[in-house]
């Protein structure tokens, strides 16, 4: 098997296989400092950010106030990175004193911060390239004349070190690999995945926006993204409602103290909005988490074993105080609506308890049409001990029930140590996105810690009080990350019972069929159809066209005939043939393709 000479951060050289993740993330390192190299050759005075290699390929920051890059030059930077290959480049290890180092970037105050941050003992190890030097921070490939299946891939904006309050910078991304057809691949992957891509089908439907100089990872919902997200509230709250849940609202600000009880503020801090000062001593936090607030309704009332299982359900908004360059779409925001839910059992009801949420979770998923999942049992790390509640009781009593409810139920799972949350394990059922990455979409966690920090107990039969146990569950996650991730499965093409516009009507002629489409439309709306009317001065072909990019289920065009016979000419989304129908045989169509949840019949 082919090798590759790899350089580490202290300057030492191994050889290592060609076809190992390491070599490739070593090929990125390289690539990066070339990029690098290429950028001060073409751009005089550039000032150079940094220059990351991760799993999605590598990327370079400058200062596009200083010299910016556009889209249209990246063609003429990879010949240039081409050029250095074929000149037999290599990289060298030095050592330079910081006064040296920091001289030689004396205009650059990025370089100049990561020299800084690196300096150890008043030196800073570095990469050379030429003349180009860069902090020796990850291993690198030694020879570049193994860079030739590489694509610079485009130009994006980026706070510097990730954090808004910072300069924003221009972000140069790229993709390499050993061979040419792994970067066939890739380009092909990188192409689906654009087209799947819910930022740019939810602007192509005007779903949701998202605009930083009004709040960064704060979504606006258009009419047909709210449309689609009332939907999926609604179908939730019905089918928790069906399976015993009392649903309730509760605010999104609590007293701090109630997050220092549930350990929230000491585990989650980092990722918790500062705490408000109300000017009378009272602190209040906006919640991370909605637990604390569903414990208050169980305590509201003295309750009974007979009360038990007790099931609280809400669709919660949250806030994480999520970074501005971990933020993504819908994907990743900082206001989030969780289908949260909780339920205070007595032990003996654990088994069957959770046998019943996830029956409910695999019944829900059929309705969306998600198959391809599978289920994580996460558990704690013992090693941990800052992450995780000190109770060796509580883990192994919760963790063996859950597995013994996972086995009862003679479901396959795989174990994965350290993925529990600092209260209790959980079992997360992982699904694959639309390009084939796993995602947690549910969770089922069980919880013996916060009942007994907020003190909770139910009154048994036996007279006494007892402590309950609480188990946590979700079953599609946030609205927001779920609806993103029903966009990319769908690629935006929703099923009827989803789809915000569900009918669109096209009068063949507006004085002569317009009466006619109203008429229709009507019937529709009586029937809760989500129709409209295109009453617009466009040819026919024109709208015809622009319901197909839309996506809408179902396209009637209406003419003479369809008026005279009462019908409609019936175009499904992505076919080309039209059929004609009468208005009830449509209609028992599209009613009977909503009921399915557009499954096939």
């Amino acid at each position: 098997m082919a090798q590759v000479a790899v350089m580490s951060p202290d300057g030492s050289v191994k050889k290592i296989d060609r076809d190992s993740k390491e070599s490739l993330q070593a090929l990125r390192k390289l690539s990066a400092l070339m990029l690098k190299a290429a950028l001060k050759q073409e751009f005089k005075g550039i000032r150079l950010g940094e220059a990351v290699a991760d799993e999605d390929g590598f990327h370079v920051d400058s200062d596009k106030d200083n010299q910016q890059v556009s889209a249209d030059e990246l063609p003429a930077l990879e010949d240039v990175i081409k050029g250095l290959a074929k000149n037999d480049a290599k990289v060298e290890f030095v050592e330079v004193a910081l006064e040296d180092a920091l001289a030689e970037v004396e205009a650059d105050p990025y370089s100049s911060e990561l020299i800084k941050e690196s300096a150890k003992d008043g030196k800073v190890a570095m990469y050379q390239l030429g003349d180009v030097k860069a902090v020796a921070d990850a291993d690198i490939l030694v020879y570049g004349d193994v860079v030739k299946n590489l694509r610079l891939l485009s130009v994006a904006g980026a706070y510097w070190k990730g954090m808004s309050s910072n300069p924003m910078l221009q972000r140069i991304y790229g993709t390499v690999f050993f061979k040419k057809d792994a970067l066939e691949d890739d380009l092909k992957k990188r192409q689906e995945a654009k087209e799947r891509d819910h930022r740019v089908i939810g602007n192509q439907l005007d779903l949701f926006f998202v605009d930083p100089k009004v709040g960064a990872g704060l979504p606006y919902w258009m009419p047909k993204g709210a449309t689609i997200r009332r939907t999926i509230e609604r179908y939730i709250i019905d089918r928790e409602v069906a399976d015993g849940y009392k649903h309730v609202y509760t605010p999104v600000l609590m007293n701090l103290d109630a997050y220092k009880t549930s350990g929230h503020w000491e585990h989650y801090r980092d990722d918790m909005f500062p705490p408000m000062d109300m000017g009378d001593g009272e602190m209040l936090e906006l919640r991370p988490m909605n637990c604390p607030s569903h414990i208050q309704v169980f305590k509201h009332h003295i309750r009974s074993y007979r009360d038990l299982p007790l099931r609280i359900a809400e669709l919660g908004m949250m806030h994480r105080y999520e970074k501005s360059g971990a933020l993504s779409g819908l994907q990743r925001v900082r206001e989030m609506t969780l289908n949260d839910g909780h339920t205070f059992v007595a032990l003996d009801q654990i088994r069957s308890e959770f046998a019943k949420i996830l029956k409910l979770i695999m019944s829900v998923y059929k309705d969306f049409d998600i198959t391809d999942y599978s289920f994580r049992l996460s558990l704690r790390d013992p090693k941990n001990t800052k992450k995780y509640y000190a109770n060796d009781e509580m883990w192994e009593k919760s963790q063996s029930m859950l597995k013994a409810a996972m086995d009862d139920l003679n479901l396959d799972y795989y174990e994965a140590e350290g993925e529990a949350a600092f209260y209790g394990p959980k079992l997360d059922i992982q699904t694959k996105t639309a390009l084939g990455n796993d995602e947690t979409m549910s969770t089922i966690q069980l919880d013996f810690m916060l009942p007994e920090r907020f003190g909770l107990t139910y009154v048994g039969n036996d007279g006494q009080e007892h402590m309950p146990v609480m188990i946590h569950r979700g079953v599609v996650g946030t609205m927001e990350r779920f609806i993103a991730y029903l966009t990319e499965i769908y690629k935006g093409a929703f099923p009827t019972w989803l789809a915000p516009e569900q009918v669109h009507i096209i009068p063949v002629n507006e004085d002569a069929h317009g009466e006619y489409a109203d008429e229709l439309a009507k019937k529709f709306k009586a029937a809760n159809i989500r129709v409209v009317v295109d009453h617009r001065n466009e040819k026919m072909g024109y709208k015809i066209r622009e319901a197909q990019t839309q996506k809408v289920p179902y396209t009637l065009v209406v003419g003479d005939e369809e008026k005279n016979n009462n019908g409609v000419s019936v175009r499904k989304y992505g076919e080309k043939e039209q059929n004609e129908m009468s208005q009830d045989a449509f209609m028992n169509e599209i009613l009977a393709d909503i009921a399915s949840y557009s499954r096939e019949k």
